[in-house]
């Protein structure tokens, strides 16, 4: 493990930013989702290196043992550190693969940098394209629910992560998807982050509209979703996400929740090492229009 510095804010403070590989060969950067940190990826990182791929995963600021600054939470600001992580390494023919919130920071990525360094692309279970409800996105996500989850954050932390946790993983009364050991675990990376990191970044994964900048991604690209996400409805996401990028494979694991990276690691483990190790085929995208 080692820490790379990042100026991305407007302000051009300095922030570190953890940054975890293991294993030789393709280099693939994985993005976090909220509210956990790079080590959610565990079950990925302990195949994916067998199979020849380099594995990388960071700690969003504000998450995990990344610096925890007061501002800096929007997705320019967090698709900068990303430039920062590849920049540092420097990393090139990489496949960026973006978990729910971490989508955003993929696609933003593309748009303000460009794909000379990308290959591929992999979005699993991902806020893309708008989770807002709006006059003009009336299949989104009413706002009354975020403004509720960052009262709750406020209010009491630890006790709203521990409920958000179980429809994450599709755990109910009747039936545990994962072990009380996996929630605790959950619950362990959860809490690592800052309340302000946590909130500040509901603010942005929930109102930030991307659908304009996915129409615009010029490499092939993977979506998987699960069908029972009730974290990150798969009708509100990944199926119009799918609608904007008509020459993206898609993915639809049937009775998957959002945590699908545990509940469905041995699936997903074998979608990625597919999707990464087979050969790239240029993609024709009549609406690319990438300048760095």
């Amino acid at each position: 493990m080692k820490f790379i510095e990042s100026k991305a804010g407007l302000a051009g403070e300095s922030v570190k930013i953890l940054v975890h590989e293991v294993g030789q060969g393709k280099p693939v950067v994985f993005i976090s989702g909220w509210p956990l940190s790079h080590e959610m990826w565990e079950y990925q990182f302990n195949e994916l290196p067998k199979h020849g791929i380099r594995c990388i995963g960071y700690d969003r600021r504000g998450f995990g043992r990344s610096d925890k600054p007061w501002d800096g939470y929007d997705y320019t600001t967090l698709a900068g550190d990303l430039k920062a992580v590849i920049d540092e390494l420097d990393l090139h023919d990489v496949i960026l693969v973006g978990f729910s919130m971490g989508g955003g920071e993929v696609v933003r990525y593309l748009s303000h940098y460009g794909s000379s360094r990308i290959s591929k692309v992999v979005l699993i279970s991902t806020v893309l394209p708008y989770m807002l409800q709006s006059d003009n996105n009336p299949d989104g996500v009413p706002g009354d629910l975020f403004d509720g989850f960052v009262a709750d954050v406020e209010k009491d932390r630890p006790k709203f992560l521990s409920g958000f946790a179980k429809d994450f993983y599709g755990n109910t009364l009747l039936h545990n998807a994962v072990s009380d050991e996996i929630m605790l675990w959950h619950a362990m990376l959860a809490l690592q982050a800052s309340s302000r990191a946590t909130s500040q970044c509901i603010r942005s994964f929930s109102s930030t509209d991307f659908r304009e900048e996915v129409t615009r991604l010029d490499v092939p690209v993977l979506i998987i979703h699960g069908e029972a996400d009730k974290t990150v409805p798969i009708k509100a996401s990944s199926n119009r996400t799918a609608e904007l990028l008509p020459g993206a494979e898609y993915i639809v694991y049937e009775s998957a929740p959002h945590g699908l990276f545990i509940t469905h690691k041995e699936r997903l483990n074998e979608n990625l090492i597919q999707f990464i190790n087979q050969e790239v085929v240029t993609v024709s995208n009549p609406y690319a229009d990438i300048t760095d």
